[in-house]
């Protein structure tokens, strides 16, 4: 299977390679597939086979047609999508849990988070996730955004929420789950991430969203409810 992939592969390889990235342009923002060109972009699957399964999610390897008539091989990461909570208290601290990544061999320091159950809706796994990690409840829950976590090979997305109005209760992590738990201020937090001491990409996603809320509100103005522009509705509450 090693040989036929690197058949397909053709990263490296740039003796065939004969065309060009379009010219840059000065324009008003597109979004993917709003573009009419982006219909030419386009790779189509010839086929998909599982290539391994694992307990969280599993690697796909696809066969798909360039634009040129060539076939490459794509390898994909299929995961059922996650959540992360921005959780703020009334004093202005940001909930933090610290966990050992296997991953990176080291502790990070992160916003709770975790994977989506089966048909789970993203709003009920938010305050789930939050009462089992850090044994926080929130009275309101908004939505601030989905992100790709990493769309060069895998299909995650984490959706992003805040939650206000916070009270304590016993938490309640995963059997394989140890956790500590910090309150930290938002500014301490914004600071790290823009000096580089926060690698992960919820947490500095999800601190710089709430530092951007907090500078485009006008003074004495109220944060209201988030609409869910995937069409959930108002998930305040």
């Amino acid at each position: 299977m090693r040989s036929a992939a690197d058949d397909l592969t053709f990263d490296g390889d740039r003796s065939s390679q004969d065309h060009v990235s379009g010219v840059p342009q000065a324009r008003d923002l597109v979004l993917g597939e709003d573009d009419p060109r982006d219909a030419s972009l386009e790779e189509h699957p010839v086929s998909e086979d599982v290539a391994w399964t694992g307990r969280i999610f599993n690697v796909n390897r696809l066969r798909v047609k360039l634009l040129d008539g060539r076939t490459a091989v794509r390898d994909v990461v299929r995961h059922p999508g996650a959540v992360a909570v921005v959780a703020l208290t009334d004093e202005g601290r940001i909930c933090l849990v610290r966990q050992f990544r296997m991953a990176l061999d080291r502790v990070t320091v992160e916003i709770p988070a975790g994977k989506l159950d089966p048909g789970e809706d993203p709003l009920d796994a938010a305050h789930r996730e939050l009462a089992e990690e850090t044994g926080m409840q929130a009275k309101k829950m908004a939505y601030l955004t989905t992100i790709a976590t990493s769309d060069g090979f895998c299909d995650e997305l984490i959706h992003l929420y805040m939650a206000t109005d916070l009270s304590y209760h016993q938490s309640s992590p995963d059997a394989d789950e140890f956790i500590n738990v910090d309150l930290v201020d938002l500014s301490e937090l914004v600071d790290a991430v823009l000096d580089g001491r926060i690698e992960d990409a919820k947490t500095v996603v999800g601190a710089l969203i709430c530092d951007a809320i907090a500078h485009r509100l006008a003074p004495g103005e109220a944060a209201g409810p988030v609409n869910d522009p995937a069409g959930e509705g108002e998930l305040d509450g």
